[in-house]
């Protein structure tokens, strides 16, 4: 299972590649509570005081969004030191160390190119979309 521990973080806007409307939960034609577009991805800065989605595991990330922005502009607090939940985009095993793939989802780092490790995995994932807690090593 995973969990969140000693998170520090900071307050940044989100572009549109972060924000998107999910409507409210319950209602038709609104997302799960669980599933905005970008909770719980990792993050890069895209403009002044700005960060969208990761989208390469060589980007210089920043954090994890650890909320779900609706509009352009919206605040997103990412964490940046701590154990944040992190959505897998593969399955992952406990210790692995954690890069991203081109949606901002952790993924295990892969043995060629130059990517950045971001941190280390403390739970496993057995599938992508499941919550992997990660030790942030962020850049």
């Amino acid at each position: 299972m995973a969990y969140e521990e000693s998170l520090r973080s900071i307050s940044l806007d989100a572009d549109s590649s972060l924000a998107g409307y999910t409507g409210v939960p319950g209602t038709p034609g609104s997302a799960e509570p669980n599933n905005g577009k970008a909770q719980y991805r990792f993050v890069k800065v895209t403009g002044r005081h700005q960060v969208g989605l990761a989208t390469a595991n060589t980007d210089l990330v920043v954090g994890v969004a650890q909320n779900k922005p609706q509009v352009d502009g919206q605040a997103v607090t990412v964490a940046i030191a701590g154990v944040s939940n992190v959505i897998a985009g593969a399955a992952i095993t406990a210790g692995d160390k954690i890069s991203t793939d081109a949606t901002g989802r952790a993924i295990t780092t892969p043995g060629t190119g130059t990517p950045l490790v971001l941190g280390i995995a403390l739970t496993s994932a057995t599938v992508a979309g499941e919550l992997v807690s990660v030790l942030l090593r962020v850049n």
